[in-house]
């Protein structure tokens, strides 16, 4: 009964350590799966093409970061001794990395990549170590304006795919009638079937959204399944494919991002304690942003070591726990063992692959914003003085401005633009500098 109340004042159906029939959570996952399978595989398709690999190598590539991740997010929800969350924490290839990793890839080649992901990712297992220490730089006021951040710029992002993405840029068609109706009408049906009293529909209602916009594309025309013929056999994970090598500005380089991704996975675990119903403060809270900031550090590390890049906690999921009502995390446990199949079997992924962006950008505009809003629902939840006001407001002009105007950044050098060019870093940054200096005696 005492269950049932807090998942009622919470507005979960499932909170975090009930076990859903199978039926919901399946139904859960495979939402959660939509929502992160194209996150997951575009930085290697990216890093690829930059790097000019083979289409096998880009494969094994892909393959291997459905299947690190897999194992990543298994982690995050089981807790293994004193790595993971223990929340319905979904982790998978990180964007915030590909412009230091190319730059390493460019100079040193695969090896060099993997290299450096290995020894860098110790700045954010060190970090992990000494959180407890950082609380009073790290407050949820810093976190909330980071959460915020994040989904911000994810919203650029979800936009993007609205208009039909970079394809659609090149071949003139963004921002057509066609891209954007396909997916206005995946955004009114998710918010249709999510308004409803039925727990069914409101859990299923990203799955609705996407399957019916998936449906309507190719009646469309715009989904292509013959590549798929071409996607067979198997991929076994072999440790160190394409050798290991470590060059020093690589390495440092991709720490400074490690630092960054510390700083979003703790606002990403505050988000998903907050939405889960579970404290946002305490040593309960501590213990799990510690372990979860651990496993974001060790998961990359052992990313590195099955040919894959870095992996950090998916804010995106946050929105999707919100949207769906479920934060139970035996529901990770059936998404880390999709991923690794699918990562096992690549012409399964594929047909995940070939969804059209306006599919995706009308459910990940919903859920990037439900991220921003959480994000604010945290800065509400402090007291709003005057420090805060010029933190929030330092925070929010540097994060955004970089987001707007990025040829701010035109005069720096390359290795700072790549690691500036995120509003994420940049205005977390800011909020972590602010909050420690600024000093104001109040009335």
């Amino acid at each position: 009964m005492e269950e049932n109340k807090t998942n009622k004042d919470t507005g979960l159906i499932y909170g975090l350590e009930d076990h859903p029939p199978l039926k919901d959570t399946l139904f859960a996952a495979l939402q959660h799966l939509l929502a992160i399978f194209v996150a997951i595989i575009t930085p290697p398709l990216i890093i690829a093409g930059a790097l000019k690999l083979d289409l096998e190598t880009t494969g094994f590539l892909v393959s291997m970061a459905l299947f690190a991740s897999g194992v990543s997010t298994f982690i995050q929800c089981r807790r293994i001794g004193p790595i993971g969350t223990g929340l319905l924490c979904i982790q998978g290839t990180s964007f915030s990395f590909i412009g230091s990793i190319i730059s390493a890839g460019l100079t040193g080649g695969l090896a060099s990549i993997f290299g450096a992901c290995m020894a860098a990712s110790t700045v954010e297992m060190l970090i992990s170590r000494v959180l407890k220490y950082t609380r009073k730089i790290i407050t949820p006021l810093v976190s909330g304006i980071v959460v915020t951040l994040i989904g911000m710029s994810l919203v650029k992002v979800g936009i993007s795919a609205c208009g039909g993405g970079a394809a659609a840029q090149a071949d003139g068609t963004f921002g057509s009638l066609r891209n954007i109706g396909l997916a206005a009408m995946v955004l009114v049906l998710i918010i249709f079937f999510n308004r409803s009293s039925n727990r069914y529909l409101r859990m299923s209602s990203i799955v609705i959204g996407l399957v019916v916009g998936y449906v309507v594309a190719w009646f469309m025309g715009m989904v292509d399944f013959s590549s798929v013929q071409s996607y067979g056999g198997f991929n076994i994970p072999v440790p160190f494919k394409y050798g290991l090598s470590f060059d020093i500005s690589a390495i440092i380089a991709l720490g400074l991002v490690y630092l960054i991704t510390a700083i979003e996975a703790y606002g990403d675990i505050t988000a998903n304690s907050l939405i889960s119903g579970e404290p946002v403060e305490g040593k309960v809270f501590v213990k799990r942003a510690s372990g979860g900031i651990l496993a974001d550090g060790f998961n990359s590390m052992l990313a590195g070591v099955f040919n894959s890049f870095p992996n950090s906690i998916f804010a995106q999921n946050n929105g999707m726990i919100q949207l769906t009502g479920v934060a139970s995390r035996y529901v990770g446990y059936y998404i880390a063992g999709f991923l690794i199949l699918l990562g096992l079997f690549p012409a399964v992924g594929l047909v995940f692959s070939l969804m059209p962006e306006p599919v995706l950008g009308g459910a990940t505009l919903l859920m990037f914003g439900t991220v921003a809003a959480a994000g604010i629902r945290i800065i509400a939840s402090q007291k709003i003085n005057r420090k805060a006001t010029l933190v929030m407001a330092l925070s929010f002009s540097f994060g955004l401005s970089v987001e707007l105007v990025p040829d701010i950044l035109c005069q720096l050098p390359e290795t700072l633009r790549n690691i500036f060019s995120s509003g994420i870093t940049t205005g977390g940054l800011t909020a972590i500098i602010a909050n420690a200096v600024i000093r104001i005696k109040e009335d």
